[in-house]
């Protein structure tokens, strides 16, 4: 009876699929779709996910996540349904290419390499997965389309995995994902990606906002009424077809925002905003309609001079097109308007695989690759294949790299011959030379923006000309990296000076062979690795480049520790039998080798298995409190288990925290704090205010004499009439850095209390 219950829900679940699929303005190859279904069946049964589900239901899930939310045709809705049976089961991709053709079995195989591989202990498995995603985009990119549909599903049904697991892919989501929809102008998508992963991540928080969200909801409804009843008067005058939403700002947006701008739930104004979307008298109108629809706006409201966006003439990187004007409303509150044609709309929504829609004939074509004709997304696909072209880029560094253009605002830079170049927000001129030629970057020395000599970290704003200027003689510096904002500026910098080191090393390898030539030592792992210690290095390669630069010159104690004779280095290598035998102590010089030890396996799932309880004897005698972000009881955090097995505690939303979880998600593990305030810790606390005589003395009045807490250090400055400060102080939780803020923000003239 459950097996006939089962069989009917999956039935069920396709045959939705198809009705959605039929809806659609796509070539209706219903044959395929079924052919595919039911070879995806038939390979999955029997199989069940963690929440206990059939395990078809989740391809199913994820075809229709590609059909609907993002609007793919029949060839992607059969690779969605087929994406695990070639990782899962024992066909091949020849087989699938047998049956379906070589496109799909092109697709599947890209998802297959995505979610395949065997790395060692020290690769990251999803760093490596992330480059490959990437790598596939140049063949298809419905391929990497799917892969975030694929993780858009499993965030909706993240209930069913253990904590640790939960953290694991809500930080992998949030850090990577997401970002990447929106690169990809699924802002739908990344919206509910980022608010997935902060109910995983922050619960509580998370919950909270939800429901402050529906305690205001009443009074926002209110305000949207008000505000657009003479929008739509004049809208109708206009003889426009149209519609008008209320967007109410994301759960995560808001947290996001309150963390950055160190507000409250009821000083973010931007909560509620108003979308028009309306349909143009014809194609060729659409951006005056765009415009004339702006113009009746500000007659009836005053519109914020600084804070009205044109998207429309100059679409961002991900292809979003709209006019945003924030307006006054009568009650006296800011309101954004995000004026869209249907077509911006779709856009918005469904990213560059609503663009082909929209082509003459596309709609009956065969569901063709999203990347035709959509000039921006290419040269996005053009500067990540020169990132990937890179022999050897470190994973990790390789997607800090990526994500440094994923969520990056754009800004508007003109040549000197008047070309429009897009570059991220915070580009410098060393970003803008590399833009336009590899170069041109590796030999600018400074710049001329708009007619004035600037250096190589101005950074450029929108409307900039920009001249770049050059000189031969110019090398790239290691300092560059800190300079330049743009990930093709940073990968191509990393590359050049990986190159150059190479060489240097190559020419220390050969100084080095010459000069033990002469004694009759040949260069091998043990003269390589005794010359390293003798110098300090902390690598092999290390010390071949500082021969090559020559910061090393090779002498007689070289070759002294080389035969076996004393030297006046003899004290590096003594070790004393007597003194300290504490086995973890590491001051003496290890042999450098090119692997770390590795915490078994086993023991990093026992521990993961776990919630580890932060208690005052724990916290002394076995974790590590993160430097980066300062934990203290109270806040939000989890652990992270090195090589060694050593713990660190950090605060879940911390910068570093986020990439462990992306990168090391397996050896990331749920804690809470079990304290009783007998510990304290440090926390920074920042004020701002204006200046007068005695506020000093009363900050300290009520941080050692009211609220009885010791002061570490103190950092003020007055800089006309502003006063600034920054204030170490001892806790035992969160809840007294609560209760100090409170308090000192009740002093007179203190404007800000924040911790940072």
């Amino acid at each position: 009876m459950q097996i006939d219950n089962e069989d009917n829900m999956i039935q069920q679940a396709f045959q939705e699929l198809l009705n959605d699929y039929l809806a659609t303005k796509h070539r209706k190859r219903v044959e395929i779709i079924t052919k595919a279904f039911n070879f995806a069946n038939q390979a999955h049964k029997g199989i069940r996910r963690l929440s206990g589900e059939p395990y078809i239901l989740h391809p199913i899930s994820v075809a229709k996540i590609a059909c609907n939310e993002i609007g793919l045709g029949s060839t992607s809705i059969c690779a969605a349904l087929l994406h695990d049976v070639v990782e899962d089961t024992d066909y091949t991709v020849e087989d699938i290419e047998n049956i379906f053709g070589p496109k799909i079995a092109q697709i599947v195989d890209g998802l297959t390499k995505i979610s395949g591989g065997i790395f060692g202990e020290h690769a990251s498995a999803q760093a490596e997965n992330f480059k490959k995603l990437l790598l596939t985009m140049n063949d298809d990119i419905r391929v990497i389309l799917i892969k975030i549909a694929d993780r858009l599903h499993n965030m909706r049904t993240l209930e069913s995995q253990a904590p640790n697991k939960q953290y694991k892919i809500a930080g992998e989501t949030l850090y990577l994902y997401a970002p990447l929809a929106y690169r990809l102008g699924l802002n739908k998508i990344k919206t509910e990606l980022e608010n997935l992963s902060f109910k995983y991540e922050h619960p509580e928080e998370y919950h909270e906002i939800e429901v402050k969200l529906q305690e205001t909801a009443t009074e926002r409804d209110k305000v949207f009424t008000e505000f657009t009843a003479p929008i739509r008067q004049q809208l109708d005058k206009m003889g426009l077809k149209y519609r008008i939403m209320a967007r109410v700002k994301a759960v995560y947006s808001i947290w996001n925002k309150m963390q950055t701008k160190h507000v409250t739930f009821d000083e973010v104004y931007d909560i509620l905003a108003v979308r028009i979307i309306f349909e143009p008298v014809s194609i060729d109108d659409e951006m005056n309609n765009c415009f004339d629809i702006y113009v009746k706006l500000s007659q009836i409201y005053k519109p914020h001079p600084d804070r009205i966006r044109d998207w429309v003439s100059h679409p961002k990187a991900n292809g979003y097109q709209a006019l945003h004007v924030t307006l006054m409303a009568n009650n006296g509150q800011w309101i954004e308007v995000q004026i869209r044609s249907e077509r911006m709309n779709d856009i918005a929504e469904q990213g560059f695989a609503a663009h082909w829609k929209y082509k003459e004939g596309a709609a009956q074509a065969e569901d063709i690759s999203p990347t035709d004709d959509d000039p921006e997304l290419n040269k996005w696909l053009i500067t990540i294949k020169e990132i990937l072209d890179d022999p050897e880029p470190d994973a990790l560094d390789f997607l800090d790299t990526i994500k440094l253009n994923l969520f990056a605002q754009e800004i508007f830079v003109f040549t000197p011959k008047g070309d429009i170049r897009t570059l991220p927000q915070n580009s410098t001129v060393l970003d803008f030379g590399f833009s336009l030629h590899t170069e041109l970057g590796a030999h600018c020395i400074g710049a001329k923006v708009n007619h004035k000599l600037v250096p190589l970290s101005h950074k450029l704003n929108s409307g900039d000309q920009v001249e770049i200027l050059t000189s031969r003689s110019q090398k790239v510096q290691p300092e560059w990296e800190n300079i330049a904002a743009t990930a093709k500026a940073r990968a191509k910098i990393a590359s050049i000076l990986r190159k150059e080191a190479k060489a240097t090393q190559q020419k220390g390898m050969d100084i080095l062979t010459e000069f033990l030539k002469k004694e009759g030592i040949y260069v091998d792992e043990m003269v390589l690795n005794k010359l390293t210690r003798l110098h300090e290095k902390p690598t092999r390669d290390s010390l071949l480049e500082a021969i090559g630069s020559q910061t090393i010159t090779l002498g007689e104690d070289d070759l002294n520790i080389l035969k076996g004779k004393n030297s006046s280095s003899w004290r590096r290598f003594l070790k004393l039998p007597f003194g300290n035998k504490d086995k973890n102590n590491t001051d003496e010089p290890a042999e450098p080798t090119e692997q770390q030890p590795v915490l078994e396996k086993k023991k990093v799932k026992q521990l993961t298995k776990q919630i580890l309880k932060l208690t005052e004897e724990t916290i002394q005698k076995r974790y590590i409190i993160a430097e980066c972000c300062h934990p203290i009881p109270g806040d939000d955090v989890l652990g992270y288990i090195d090589t060694k097995g050593k713990i660190t505690i950090h605060k879940r939303q911390c910068p570093i925290a986020a990439k462990l979880k992306s990168s090391y998600g397996n050896r990331i593990i749920a804690s809470e704090w079990d304290t009783h305030k007998q510990l304290t810790f440090l926390v920074n606390i920042n004020i701002k205010g204006l200046d007068r005589v005695g506020l000093l003395s009363d900050v300290t009045q009520v941080i050692s004499h009211q609220m009885n807490v010791n002061i570490r250090k103190v950092i003020i400055e007055t800089v006309e009439g502003i006063f600034e400060g920054n204030i170490q102080l001892y806790v035992h939780d969160v809840d007294d850095v609560h209760a100090i803020i409170v308090e000192l923000k009740r002093i007179k003239n203190i404007q800000e209390v924040i911790r940072d």
